[in-house]
């Protein structure tokens, strides 16, 4: 086993690994066998949704791994049309029905879609749950320091997590910003960048790696560690799974991470969350 990732305290008192695999496009009986590779390399985290359709390969990955099911931090998210207080928990009860548990660890809104303008009330219904002892956590994804101000004015109720769109080429710093400020943890997701951006390729990026004779993706995930960030690169290679776990034996400089951070975009290629995407 590579090794497990340090914990993180959540505001509701869970402990989130610093570190886990997103499953996006982890299907049938290969993704299955993703999953189990990744908990037997010594994943703890692992990210699904109802949007991406394999919730019960997921479920049947941690069945089948022989890590107990306490150990492993499993969440998924749920869709625009269950933005309602009850909602949000036939939502969750379709996602452990397909996973196959008892119980999640969190559970996130997947988009705030605020064309339905409904947001605010699937918040509730998470409260719910959570008050429930029904998810050890709650929170929302792709929502913007707007949504999330709204949802605290309105409600009081502060997300243990909020999984956003971020990577060198996006450090999203206003998020972060507000995030730190109430005690929101963030996740990342598309960590180490898209297919063909060419972020493990920049320069800054392979010069370092090279000066720490680390891979490029490691130098990333080890940015986002750095940043206090937990990011969930999906990969189903299990060498990759090792490799991209690997980070948490060796530190960036200050001036290393200022670097890296200076690949910022500026917004361009940034998901919109004003709209509901996948």
């Amino acid at each position: 086993m590579t090794g497990v990732a340090p914990l993180i305290q959540l505001r509701n008192g869970a402990k989130l690994p610093a570190l886990g695999l997103g499953t996006y496009g982890l299907t049938g009986d290969s993704g299955v066998a993703s999953v189990r590779t990744a908990l037997q390399a010594g994943y703890r985290l692992l990210d699904t949704a109802e949007n991406y359709r394999n919730e019960e390969t997921v479920g049947a990955g941690v069945a089948g791994s022989g890590v107990s099911r306490s150990e492993v931090f499993v969440t998924s998210k749920f869709n625009r049309e269950w933005h309602s207080v009850d909602g949000a928990r036939q939502a969750f009860q379709a996602s452990i029905e397909r996973l196959g548990l008892d119980y999640l660890d969190l559970l996130l809104i997947h988009w705030p879609n605020p064309d339905q303008d409904q947001y605010v009330d699937a918040v509730r219904g998470l409260q719910a749950l959570l008050d429930d002892g029904l998810v050890r956590a709650i929170g929302t994804s792709n929502f913007k320091p707007a949504h999330l101000r709204r949802v605290i004015d309105e409600t009081g109720i502060v997300p243990d997590v909020n999984q956003i769109q971020l990577n060198p080429y996006h450090p999203r710093e206003e998020d972060r910003a507000f995030a730190a400020e109430h005690g929101i943890v963030i996740e990342s997701w598309t960590p180490i960048g898209g297919s063909g951006d060419g972020l493990r390729s920049a320069p800054v990026i392979t010069e370092i790696a090279e000066a720490h004779r680390r891979t490029a993706a490691q130098v990333i995930l080890r940015w986002h560690h750095q940043l206090g960030l937990v990011a969930i690169p999906k990969s189903g290679d299990p060498q990759r799974q090792a490799e991209n776990l690997a980070i948490f034996d060796f530190e960036l400089t200050d001036a290393e991470l200022t670097a890296i951070s200076a690949l910022d975009r500026k917004g361009e290629g940034l998901a919109d969350s004003d709209r509901q995407g996948h």
